[in-house]
Parts: structure tokens; C-alpha cells; sequence
């Protein structure tokens, strides 16, 4: 009998199989692909824009006067807002211009700046996305990367301060390989749980989130405190040698991280859709029965996969810690690991999807500064633009039917979340 289940669930190995070599045949123009994020942001760009003539009291005084003059004034507010919110996030395109004209090279590194720092923003976000993303297409639900980087963050940065002595060329790959590491172990937990006892991954996460929290705190305000920090939950000062290079002078931060997660992205789409280990985790995550069938190790899928996961998450803080922060503070994150669902949400779970997601998410996150000072905007708007991308790429039948777009002919549908309420 179990011959027969094996031979049986062969051949649905082979026709999984046959579907990926096919759809690598058959693959959609890239603008098929991105027209429902596309006009998805397109979208919530609008509607933010009309968030911002509603919340305007220049715009209810000029409609006081006339109609012309509210709507000329509401438009010229939304015109300044985001045009503060691409020069913040991207540079002014005259100063750019004028810079490379020039010549000066400081006048260049200082123009170009402000999209070198959105990188700099969207460099965690990628880490923590790609986490997301390898979790969804496994079939689990990683909602405890914010704890995972935390830990990676706090592992991170003990060995940068902690270990002496070495050269920087094997400092700071030990310290960045000791995030990675305590991801990996935080992932590890719920993966675990989830093979041997069937307990749920997203309960187990947030509460592994919650020991994460509480016990970075006690680290930062005990064994881990900056000596003279007043009591302050801050960690000692990482060593030069465990930093993360970066390619300008100060103020400008952009560093080596960014080409690390690129690098980073590009080992995930190779492990998924080139190994035999990404395909046994895609075909455990798309069929747990058929996997079992065809004599898969659905125990180890899912460890591998949650440990993969960590690590990623790990890396994404230690890559804050060791390139940008120097040391931990409670204030770490600005909510990556949260932020990463959606980001995998956006990038249909794929690493190119993600890297972009990503850089979109970095710009809107560095431009929301300069857009709040210069046009006394609140910053929260940004994350009202970004909650409305979300719920609309997550609801493409609502931009088919704003935009009268067809329906594709076969819908691909993704399995997050194999078992969830039942038995996968």
C-alpha cells in the first residue's frame, strides 16, 4: 500500500514538475506581471493625494472664497507633498543635473544622495521580505521576523563589540554570520513545533516575537549596557573592525549591505526555482499530501524552510546594527519584520518581486521626512498610502474592475497557509 501512495504521489511530484517547466515557457510579459502592483500604487498615490487636499485647511479657506481657487489650491498642496516626497527620496532632478555637469564629485555623492539613502532604508527591508516570501512559499506563515531580527541584531552585535582582536576581513563576516545564526535558531523554535507537535506557526512566532522583545530589553538594560549610558537600554559601541564598509564619507551612508541583500535575493530565486531542495519546499508548501506521497520529508521542509527564514530575518537586523546603527537600541526597527508581509504580499512572493517592493517601500519611507518638513504633512500619511498599495494588491479584483482589466484565463494561486485551522 504504501508502494502504491509512493508511486502515486511520484507522479504528482512529476506533474508539479511538469507545471513549473511549463510556466518557464509560457511566462507573462513583466508588465502583465506588475500591471496590479503598478496601478495598485498608482491608487494609492491618488488616494493619498486626496487624503492630503481633505486634511488641508488652505484648501476648506480657498474653497471658501470660490471653487476654482480650492481646487487650484488643493492641487498645488498634493503637487507640493509629492514633489517633497520624490526629492527627498530620489534627489531634486535639476540639482542631479546640474551636478553631473559639473563634475565636483562631492556636489554628485551629495545630489545622488537622497536615493542613495532610500537603498540604504530598503536594505533591511529586503533581508526581511525575502524571510516572508521563502516562509509563504513553503506554505508557512513567518509573522515572527521582527523578533527574529531582533535576535540577529543582539547576536550581531555582541560579537562586534565582545570579540577582539580579529582582522576586519574575518570580524565583521563573523558578526554578520552571528545574526544569521540567531535567526536562524529563533526560526528554528516554531519550525520545530510545527513538524514534531502540529502547533501552529503564527501563534508560535508572535509569542517567540514577545520572549524576543522582552528579552533584547533585559539584554540592553543588563549584560549588554553601554558602560556610562545612564541606565539607557543601549548596547557598547561595535568595533571598527565589525562594520559593514561604507563607499562615502560621512553623511552618506550608503554601504555594502545593499549589494549583500541583492546577493542574498539572488541565492533565494536559485534555491527555489534551480535546486532540488527549493523545489521540495515549493511542492510541500503547494501539496503536503502529494509531497509525503512521493516519500518527501515534509519534517524537514519545514524546519529548513523556518530556519531560513530566521536567518534571513537575523540578517536583516545585524545588517542595521553593523552598517548604519554601530550599536542595538530598543528603537531598532521601524517595524521591518511587520512591514515584510506586505512587502512579500507586493512581490507575489518572488526575490525580484521583493527587492522592488523593497526599494518602493525605502523611498516612500525616506521621502516621508523631507515631505513632512516642507510641507507640514504628516508622515502618517505614508503609511496610509502604503496600508491602501496592500489591500489592493491583495484584492486585484478591485483594480480590474477600477480599471476594467480582464481576468486572466487560469488565476495562479499561491498556498500560504497549508493546514491552517486543520490538518495539512
Amino acid at each position: 500500500m504504501s508502494k502504491q501512495k509512493k508511486d502515486i504521489g511520484q507522479e504528482i511530484l512529476k506533474e508539479i514538475n511538469q507545471d513549473d517547466l511549463q510556466s518557464e515557457h509560457h511566462k507573462k510579459p513583466f508588465l502583465g506581471k506588475a500591471a496590479i502592483p503598478l496601478l495598485a500604487i498608482l491608487t494609492g498615490l491618488i488616494i493619498g493625494g486626496l487624503m492630503i487636499a481633505i486634511t488641508s485647511q488652505s484648501v476648506y479657506t480657498a474653497f471658501g472664497q470660490s471653487i476654482g481657487k480650492g481646487f487650484a489650491t488643493a492641487f498645488s498642496e498634493v503637487g507640493t507633498a509629492y514633489k517633497a516626497l520624490f526629492n527627498g527620496a530620489i534627489g531634486d532632478p535639476a540639482r542631479m543635473i546640474n551636478a553631473l555637469k559639473l563634475g565636483d564629485a562631492k556636489e554628485i555623492r551629495q545630489a545622488f544622495n537622497p536615493f542613495l539613502e532610500s537603498l540604504v532604508q530598503a536594505t533591511p527591508y529586503i533581508f526581511a521580505g525575502l524571510a516572508v516570501a521563502l516562509g509563504f512559499r513553503s506554505g508557512l506563515f513567518n509573522i515572527g521576523v521582527e523578533g527574529q531580527l531582533f535576535i540577529g541584531a543582539a547576536c550581531a552585535t555582541y560579537v562586534g563589540y565582545a570579540v577582539t582582536g580579529l582582522p576586519a576581513w574575518i570580524h565583521m563576516p563573523l558578526a554578520f554570520l552571528a545574526g544569521a545564526l540567531g535567526g536562524a535558531l529563533w526560526g528554528f523554535v516554531p519550525g520545530f513545533l510545527k513538524a514534531k507537535t502540529g502547533g501552529h506557526e503564527v501563534i508560535n512566532t508572535i509569542m517567540m516575537n514577545w520572549i524576543a522583545f522582552r528579552l533584547t530589553e533585559w539584554l540592553l538594560s543588563g549584560p549588554m549596557t553601554r558602560p556610562g549610558s545612564g541606565g539607557m537600554p543601549l548596547s557598547p559601541i561595535i568595533q571598527k573592525t565589525a562594520e559593514i564598509p561604507q563607499f562615502f564619507p560621512s553623511p552618506i551612508r550608503f554601504h555594502l549591505g545593499f549589494f549583500i541583500a541583492l546577493a542574498g535575493a539572488y541565492f533565494i530565486w536559485w534555491l527555489l526555482f534551480k535546486t532540488t531542495w527549493g523545489l521540495n519546499l515549493r511542492t510541500v508548501g503547494t501539496n503536503p499530501r502529494a509531497a509525503r506521497y512521493a516519500g518527501l520529508s515534509t519534517t524537514k521542509s519545514i524546519i529548513l524552510a523556518m530556519s531560513l527564514s530566521g536567518a534571513l530575518a537575523g540578517m536583516a537586523g545585524a545588517v542595521q546594527v553593523l552598517a548604519v546603527n554601530r550599536s542595538m537600541a530598543l528603537g531598532l526597527s521601524s517595524g521591518y519584520g511587520f512591514d515584510s508581509i506586505a512587502l512579500a504580499l507586493i512581490g507575489n512572493n518572488h526575490p525580484v518581486g521583493v527587492v522592488l517592493a523593497s526599494i518602493l517601500f525605502g523611498t516612500l519611507r525616506n521621502g516621508a521626512t523631507r515631505m513632512m518638513v516642507v510641507s507640514s504633512i504628516p508622515i502618517d500619511i505614508v503609511d496610509v498610502v502604503q496600508a491602501i498599495i496592500l489591500m489592493f494588491v491583495a484584492a486585484p479584483a478591485i483594480i480590474r474592475s477600477i480599471y476594467r482589466l480582464r481576468k486572466p484565463k487560469q488565476e495562479e494561486q499561491q498556498v500560504f497557509l497549508s493546514g491552517w485551522g486543520g490538518q495539512s
